[in-house]
Order: C-alpha cells, then sequence, then structure tokens
C-alpha cells in the first residue's frame, strides 16, 4: 500500500472517530486526545494531518459530498446535485447538527456555500455559454442563487428535517425555473 493511501485511510479513521464522538457530545467537548484514543493513533500522527479538530471538520466536508454532486453540475442534472446536499445532512444528522450547534458552524456553512456555489457555477456556465456575460456577473448570480438554496437546507435543518428535500426541491424548481436564464440576460455585454 502507497504512502498516499496510507496518508488518506489515516484521515479517514480520524474522521470516522471525530463523527463517532460527535453522536455523543458536543463539538467543543471534544479534543484531539478524545479522538487519538478513539481511533488508535498518537496525537503526533493526528498533527502530521491536521492542525486542531476543526481543520479536521473542514476535511470531512471537503471530501465527503464534494464528490456526491460532481457530476450534477448541469442545468438538467442540478435537482439531483442538491438532493445529494440534503441526503448528505440527513445521512449525517448528528454529525451536521452537531456542527451546525456549535462553535463550528462557520465550516458547515462554508461546506455548504461552496458544494452549492459550484453546483450553480456550473449550471450558470453551461447556460450562459452563447451570452457574452463576464465571469464577474456570472459569480454574482451564482451567490445570489447559492444564499437561496442554502437558506432552504438551514430552515429544513432547524425545522428537524421533517419536509421532504424532493417537495422543497420541486416547490424551488417551480419558481425558479428559466429564471436563472433571465438574469443572466440581463448582464449581456
Amino acid at each position: 500500500m502507497g504512502y498516499l493511501n496510507m496518508t488518506l485511510m489515516t484521515k479517514r479513521e480520524l474522521a470516522t472517530s471525530l463523527k463517532k464522538l460527535m453522536q455523543k457530545k458536543p463539538l467543543e467537548k471534544i479534543r484531539v486526545k478524545d479522538v487519538v484514543a478513539d481511533c488508535g493513533v498518537n496525537r503526533q500522527t493526528f498533527y502530521y494531518h491536521f492542525k486542531d479538530i476543526y481543520d479536521l471538520l473542514d476535511w470531512i466536508y471537503k471530501t465527503e459530498a464534494v464528490d456526491r454532486i460532481a457530476g450534477y453540475k448541469t442545468y438538467d442534472t442540478w435537482k439531483q446535485g442538491y438532493y445529494m446536499i440534503f441526503k448528505y445532512v440527513a445521512d449525517n444528522h448528528a454529525f451536521c447538527m452537531n456542527t451546525f450547534y456549535s462553535l463550528g458552524r462557520d465550516h458547515l456553512d462554508k461546506f455548504l456555500y461552496n458544494i452549492t456555489f459550484h453546483l450553480l457555477i456550473g449550471v450558470i456556465d453551461e447556460i450562459s455559454v452563447e451570452l457574452n456575460i463576464k465571469k464577474e456577473q456570472k459569480n454574482f448570480v451564482a451567490e445570489v442563487y447559492t444564499f437561496i438554496l442554502i437558506g432552504l437546507v438551514v430552515k429544513w435543518m432547524k425545522n428537524g428535517m421533517k419536509e421532504n428535500p424532493e417537495d422543497i426541491i420541486e416547490k424551488l424548481n417551480k419558481l425558479i425555473e428559466g429564471e436563472i436564464k433571465n438574469g443572466l440576460q440581463k448582464y449581456i455585454q
């Protein structure tokens, strides 16, 4: 097994331990010594890979969900990509909710922003391929819709994840279908 595989395997073990610990106690009460004790490595190994618990938290969000939406960044597939965000949060309920109600909230916010923005910018790039629009305007439109989509996910989380994500997505689609292209056309040079 190569060095990169060992490194990735160790990072995943540390991630699994943090997520397991977050099932039982708040993020603020979890220390590096708890994580390394749970997965059976030493503190030096932890600090070789991560600077602190929040760095590990960031790594988990970056690596676990990004691949899930990689193939859904088109106009025809954005709803499936957006659904995958809901699914990730639901599948990792304790982890995400613990982060949501902790000092680590900005890591969850950053994760939701990055994954949603990249989903939307793929759609916007596709829609605007024949339109003469500056990158700054495309980014602005993606950012506006990103905050709308994140707001819906956060509201869903705050309300106990009771509403069916497919219903939320369909209501949103009904509201915005065609509107992204209409908005982009206002920026044609």
